[in-house]
């Protein structure tokens, strides 16, 4: 069984299989120019491997596991510079930060969270984050992670990405899995293709990163989340995300929710097509 427990500093630690498989601090003590948010962070197999970096020497604002947007309606919750149309990666006094306020549940299974996404004092975005750990096999486990972002203010507001605002592929944003780097970049691939250059930009029900021991698989377990291309860096850094504005700019309406929900399965050893397709089929399954 799946078992949560709370450390004195604020922070939780998942279990599965009676093993810490994740710590998520809700509160970090970050920079501002870091876009101060919460996080998974160190994430491991059930052998212990960890599978997550934070704050890495070539991104020092990439925090483990969670949810990074670089623009919303203009403010920068990713981190680190802004993307100008026509100017490039420019330092801007434009971040905002991700605030928890309460946990509404926090059982043996996992934690259900309301954030509020701040700039200055005033309220973006009111967030409903649900995260639970799920034992598959005796060497695998799933995560399950969903959010909703309600737009709280009176006006509509879009998200967007580097790649809307003029810097191609470059669509990040959303659900973001900032993985251990290794001397060699981790293998990519999905159902049907290989390769980063390949999967990049790709939507796929699934999509796997395997290292030198380990593997992770995302998957969309919704149709809106499936819709959503990946963002995917092997060579330069690994990692892994759910792009919510690839080609254009997400817009959300007053009172008006966006809702995605992805699945990892975490594994030790290198899985092959078949051995993620069906923990993948497990870890979605009703």
């Amino acid at each position: 069984m799946t078992q949560l427990s709370q450390l004195p500093n604020e922070s939780l630690v998942l279990r599965a299989a009676g093993r810490p498989v994740g710590r998520y601090t809700g509160r970090p003590e970050l920079p501002l120019r870091h876009a101060p948010r919460p996080y998974l962070h160190p994430v491991t197999t059930l052998a212990g491997t960890a599978v997550t970096e934070l704050s890495p020497a070539d991104h020092t604002h990439h925090l483990g596991v969670g949810v990074a947007i670089p623009d919303v309606e203009g403010h920068n919750f990713w981190g680190g510079r802004t993307y100008v149309r026509d100017q490039g990666p420019t330092e801007l006094d434009n971040h905002g930060a991700q605030r928890h306020t309460a946990y509404q549940l926090r059982d043996p299974d996992g934690f259900v969270e309301e954030l509020r996404w701040m700039v200055g004092g005033g309220e973006l975005l009111r967030e409903r984050r649900t995260v639970a750990a799920t034992e598959l096999t005796d060497t695998a486990w799933a995560l399950d992670f969903t959010f909703s972002l309600t737009n709280t203010t009176s006006a509509p507001l879009s998200i967007g990405s580097p790649a809307t605002n003029g810097r191609p592929g470059a669509a990040y944003g959303g659900f973001f899995w900032r993985a251990r780097k290794e001397a060699t970049p981790p293998d990519v691939f999905t159902s049907s293709t290989e390769g980063e250059s390949a999967v990049h930009g790709t939507r796929a029900d699934w999509l796997a990163l395997a290292g030198s021991t380990w593997t992770l698989v995302f998957a969309g377990a919704t149709e809106q989340t499936r819709r959503d291309p990946w963002f995917v860096r092997a060579e330069e850094y690994p990692g892994v995300g759910s792009s919510l504005a690839f080609d254009e700019r997400l817009p959300i309406d007053p009172g008006e929710t966006a809702v995605r929900r992805i699945v990892t399965v975490v594994a030790d050893g290198r899985l092959d097509r078949g051995e993620a397709a069906a923990l993948v089929r497990k870890a979605v399954s009703p």
